[in-house]
């Protein structure tokens, strides 16, 4: 296969006009306090629906530049609590913070991705008849509105991004492919970097190697751990040897039952007997 490198990239979307000024891969913003160490705050987290409690008073931080897996069996509020920190679900009870100072149950799904959320459902979402190139360019952190996208241009910095990003995900070659053409691991890999071109400071990413081939599998890991300590992440995920290769010794949380279950290094949860009985031991 083909490689292209920077400048034959820049040679084939080679365009003049105004850019965006934003930076990749920083994990602090002015807008977000992080001094203590923390991006993310969930502190007596409750979410009741018709009287079944999703989330049950739970309790969680995740440092700044950190990669957090969580693991849990079906129904252990996962889901829940990242529409909790996306905006998707309301809070009955308890606080989320995103830094020290930005609460997120006060604010509406689009307020909290512009402050640098973003969350990757399981199923991939590109814009399949475009290419790869064009979903990069369209994700994108710039001015959306109408006039401004029908007669946006890219600048040599925004190309510089696009590549790095491609080169990142390693698709520099398929940059003038169409989306839909891609293997179902280099789908995901596009959409997370869709994500990254949205400079988000949190990555939430829901069971992101679900359906890859073994090697999808492994380069998947290979990405986030490129990606540890440049951006923050919440990985869900249920396949353990996925988790063992990217926790690398950090925390992993297990939920049960709306709560945190368990915390530690891989090695420790696997040897919670609590953690055995609900999860691992089936």
């Amino acid at each position: 296969m083909n490689t292209v490198n920077h400048a034959q990239l820049e040679q084939a979307t080679q365009s003049n006009g105004p850019g965006g000024s934003a930076s990749y891969g920083r994990v602090k913003t002015p807008g977000v306090d992080t001094t203590h160490g923390a991006i993310l705050y969930l502190e007596s987290i409750s979410v009741v629906f018709d009287g079944f409690k999703a989330l049950n008073d739970l309790s969680l931080d995740i440092g700044v530049g950190e990669l957090r897996c969580i693991i849990g069996p079906n129904g252990a509020g996962k889901t829940t609590m990242m529409d909790v920190i996306t905006g998707k679900t309301k809070p009955t009870a308890g606080t989320a913070f995103f830094g020290q100072n930005i609460d997120l149950t006060k604010m509406q799904e689009s307020e909290i991705a512009d402050v640098g959320i973003g969350r990757k459902f399981q199923r991939p979402t590109v814009f399949e008849n475009h290419t790869v190139f064009e979903n990069l360019e369209l994700a994108m952190k710039t001015n959306k509105h109408v006039k401004q996208t029908l007669f946006a241009r890219l600048n040599s910095y925004q190309r510089d991004k696009i590549a790095d990003t491609l080169e990142l995900l390693r698709l520099m070659s398929e940059y003038k492919r169409p989306a839909g053409l891609l293997s179902h691991g280099q789908k995901q890999w596009l959409e997370i970097g869709m994500l990254l071109m949205q400079e988000p400071l949190l990555l939430l990413l829901d069971e992101p190697v679900a359906g890859m081939t073994d090697a999808e599998t492994e380069r998947t890991g290979e990405l986030l751990n490129d990606l540890r300590g440049k951006h923050s992440l919440m990985v869900v995920e249920h396949d353990m040897d996925f988790v063992n290769q990217i926790s690398q010794g950090g925390k992993v949380t297990v939920l049960c039952e709306g709560s945190v279950l368990a915390e530690g290094t891989m090695q420790q949860v696997q040897s919670d007997q609590r953690v055995i009985e609900v999860y691992l031991g089936r």
